[in-house]
């Protein structure tokens, strides 16, 4: 088998930060060929089997990793022999050994990242988990607050809630490995503010005609779920049945576990509360240097991430101008 038939641009991050609704844009576009399993994680592996991470969940989602190199080129086995071929994994971006791997097995390959506020960012990914009955800390504060002693204990990438968003350091590694000129970096908000525009510069980075793409598919969202009794019941047992699933295909316990999540967030409504301006600034203070860092490595005004207060998400937040003094 050729290396050849591997990706020739891949989306490399961030978690959270529009990836699913990118991914489903390019799938449109006639001259690019998606991979049909978005997240295959293969470079995360270094083609040996994931990590043991220990987080809850983690070891039924690791059966779900394509980490064997020829189970991961058959994935652009259907690729038409003129479309390039990508791949969708969010936490390349983050992850070290990742950036080198790719670097070394694609050295040609295009890489595109979109970057989200990192507080918005964590608090989704949060939001994610917590919804999901996964997460055991209805305080996003105090779940940042365990992430190193989770990290330390083996929790898969996606619990690092704080660290997937210094971007800066990611970048700077990223960028001694491949010529920025073979990296795109997008903004959440332009993929919620200009979509057809910023589908153009994906566009022609790639080197693919621009194509009409009526809109960006809307991205992942779960309903809130209020902490309270509910929860406090379902939440263990959806964690424990988490662990078990590791003991079956993995498409049993997304058939066990579904009516579980269902009646967890049965009643949740679509808002969720936003961090206060006290969450905000705990929450902000570890990224200041690190947002600093990214704004020289790029040459780009990311300061924005600084002065906004209010809301959870970009498009909650356009919608008031909050300054600081």
């Amino acid at each position: 088998m050729t290396r050849d038939r591997g990706p020739d641009f891949l989306l490399i991050g961030a978690p959270k930060a529009g990836t699913s609704a990118l991914h489903k844009a390019l799938v449109q576009h006639p001259g690019l060929f998606m991979s049909a399993v978005k997240e295959p994680k293969y470079y995360l592996c270094g083609d040996s089997p994931p990590p043991a991470y220990k987080g809850p969940g983690d070891a039924h989602s690791n059966q779900e990793w394509i980490w064997q190199r020829e189970r991961y080129l058959a994935l652009f086995d259907d690729a038409p022999a003129t479309a390039l071929r990508g791949e969708s994994t969010p936490f390349y971006l983050y992850h070290r050994d990742a950036r080198r791997r790719i670097a070394a097995d694609r050295p040609d390959a295009k890489l595109i990242a979109v970057l989200r506020d990192p507080v918005d960012r964590a608090y989704s990914n949060w939001m994610h988990l917590w919804t999901d009955g996964l997460e055991p800390r209805a305080d996003i504060v105090e779940a940042v607050r365990r992430e190193r002693w989770r990290i330390d204990e083996g929790w898969a990438p996606f619990w690092h809630y704080s660290s997937l968003g210094m971007y800066g350091r990611q970048v700077a590694d990223l960028y001694d490995h491949v010529p920025a000129e073979q990296v795109l970096l997008l903004r959440y908000r332009d993929l919620i503010d200009a979509p057809a525009a910023t589908l153009s510069r994906v566009f022609a980075f790639l080197g693919v005609p621009d194509v009409p793409v009526e809109e960006i598919p809307a991205d992942n969202t779960r309903p809130y779920v209020k902490d309270g009794p509910r929860t406090r019941v379902l939440g263990p047992v959806i964690r424990a049945g988490a662990w078990a699933g590791q003991f079956a295909p993995p498409e049993t316990w997304r058939a066990v576990s579904k009516p579980l999540v269902a009646q967890l967030q049965r009643d949740g409504d679509g808002g969720r509360p936003s961090l206060s301006p006290e969450q905000r600034e705990l929450l902000l203070e570890p990224h200041r240097d690190d947002i600093a860092l990214l704004s020289r490595l790029t040459g780009q005004d990311f300061s924005e991430w600084l002065t906004y207060r209010e809301g959870h998400t970009f498009a909650s937040r356009r919608t008031s101008e909050v300054t600081t003094g």
